[in-house]
């Protein structure tokens, strides 16, 4: 008997929520973030989550392949040799262009980490990246 009134309570408790829904609609919304013209074919795409731990500087690098990601958590200094360094916060979204260098990826915390996804967007068997061992 209590299986029965508890199917039933959950049968009119979907009801109401239906019936309470009608006429609703649910919109989704979209912000549009960045647009990247990328002049490769996609063979591969790898995706990382990478903390830099508090006040870390990556090395200067480069990536054979274009790299996109977003900013989890923290801030971070980012700068492409020759162009002005950019502040990135939660949320930010940035593009890292195959074989340019970057000379600043940075936690710019002391007291915290910074996280973000990196999207590894590639061609073919390429590295994700290639350390120039200086630290700006």
């Amino acid at each position: 008997m209590k299986t029965f009134k508890t199917k039933l309570a959950l049968i009119f408790t979907l009801m109401l929520l239906s019936f309470f829904c009608q006429g609703q609609e649910t919109k989704v919304q979209r912000k549009d973030l960045q647009h990247i013209l990328l002049d490769q074919q996609l063979h591969q795409v790898e995706m990382q989550e990478i903390t830099l731990e508090k006040a870390q500087k990556v090395p200067a690098h480069f990536h054979p392949c274009p790299v996109i990601g977003f900013i989890l958590e923290g801030e971070i200094i980012f700068e492409i040799t020759g162009q002005k360094p950019k502040l990135l916060k939660s949320g930010d979204t940035f593009y890292e262009p195959k074989n340019r260098e970057i000379s600043a990826f940075n936690n710019l915390s002391k007291t915290g980490v910074a996280k973000f996804i990196a999207i590894y967007l590639k061609a073919g068997d390429e590295k994700t990246i290639e350390l120039l061992n200086t630290v700006k």
